[in-house]
């Protein structure tokens, strides 16, 4: 049973507030690491509940808390992902990382009743972008955990070797080769005010059935991924090139009746979400390149879908 400390005891327990506000920080960084939120979640959950499993001494005895917390996230979250690619090879169809909404939309939406959607703890940068985490998804475990806390959150090689257990020139060198990866995946940013005309443009083409005007959006070497993981119908394979895609998507146009498209902020960037009686049933991320449309990311599984779910529709 912990006893409070005598008067003038200089160390006491960290401040609670202090603890509690470190948790949307470790929500960055954990969804960065796993590409979901609601694995992020869980591996700050975890985090938590380890520090509360210690006692009282315990946890005096750790002179930055913060520090404890990130080392204890990152660890939680590598080994995550080590997991996560066995699970993975297992997965119906491809694998998408999770989409999030922008917090602002619902803030201003009909969200309501005061609670915190998910999206309020990932702050919304480039560092989130889908094309961005499907990047990510090709790193070793390693790569990504050194890259994400040194380039993304500024952390030293010496507190990122900590968390990979590896030297901090071995930490250096899996950020280079991060680095690289992204380097020869990234091509040139488009403007967001671009990106939201052409993706304007592609969902009224897409509500009229155009096949013509949505070759016309695409790029010639468009490659769609849909994600369904065995829940929702969808492709199961990448749709490659202009035509195809366009079919493809004229054929659910004309197919799914009812089928209300929504401009929407998915990751940052403009998207659209499609909803059935009200119920989000996809959401789409768009990566451009030359004033075309190149990749389609098409997330239609309902598991990774709450966040546009639980908090009301747009």
């Amino acid at each position: 049973m912990d006893t409070p400390p005598e008067p003038g005891h200089d160390r006491s327990e960290p401040d609670l507030g202090a603890i509690v506000g470190e948790r949307r920080r470790l929500i960055n960084i954990a969804y960065r690491l796993l590409g979901s939120l609601t694995e992020a979640e869980d591996a700050v959950q975890e985090t938590y509940a380890r520090w509360y499993a210690m006692s009282r001494r315990q946890r005096e005895a750790i002179e930055s808390p913060g520090a404890w917390l990130t080392t204890v996230a990152g660890r939680i979250c590598l080994d995550l992902l080590g997991s996560a690619r066995v699970r993975r090879e297992r997965y119906v169809g491809e694998w998408i990382p999770e989409p999030l909404p922008d917090r602002a939309e619902w803030i201003s939406g009909s969200a309501g009743g005061g609670r915190a959607d998910p999206a309020e703890r990932v702050a919304l940068d480039e560092s989130v972008n889908m094309a961005f985490l499907v990047v990510l998804e090709s790193m070793t475990p390693a790569e990504r955990v050194a890259f994400i806390l040194h380039d993304v959150f500024r952390y030293p090689f010496a507190e990122v070797a900590e968390i990979v257990g590896r030297t901090p020139a071995a930490c250096r060198q899996l950020a280079s080769s991060a680095r690289r990866r992204i380097r020869a995946a990234r091509g040139p940013a488009a403007p967001t005010a671009g990106q939201a005309g052409l993706v304007r443009h592609f969902k009224e083409a897409w509500e009229a059935g155009d096949i013509g005007a949505l070759v016309g959006l695409l790029d010639p070497d468009a490659t769609m991924i849909a994600d369904g993981g065995g829940l929702a119908s969808t492709a199961l394979r990448p749709i490659e090139g202009s035509e195809r895609i366009a079919q493809y998507l004229a054929h659910i146009a004309g197919k799914a009746s009812g089928l209300t498209l929504l401009e929407r902020t998915v990751n940052g960037r403009p998207g659209l979400v499609a909803q059935h009686s009200g119920v989000t049933v996809t959401v789409a991320a768009f990566s451009l390149d030359g004033g075309r449309i190149t990749h389609i990311w098409a997330v239609r599984n309902p598991e990774k879908l709450r966040p546009w779910t639980e908090h009301g529709q747009g």
